[in-house]
């Protein structure tokens, strides 16, 4: 999953080399946390928030049989 969010992160941007993902795991939660040069934030984000959206949805279905909610913060 982690590999996902930063292949799909890699792809958007102009600075692939500065995509990290963190994972944070919580009781029934798993964050991924996206860092990307602060140029590339407005790319990752997408217009009113389309392109953040879609991610969250192809990593919220990609992660449906492990029984945890998963999330993606997109940080510069």
């Amino acid at each position: 999953m982690e590999q996902l969010v930063g292949v799909i992160a890699k792809a958007l941007v102009d600075h692939p080399e500065d995509v990290r993902v963190n994972v944070v795991e919580k009781e029934h939660l798993i964050i991924y946390e996206l860092s990307v040069h602060p140029e590339d934030v407005g790319k990752v984000i997408g217009k009113q928030g389309r392109i953040a959206k879609a991610l969250r949805t192809v990593v919220t279905s990609a992660a449906v049989k492990h029984d945890k909610r998963v999330t993606v913060d997109i940080m510069s």
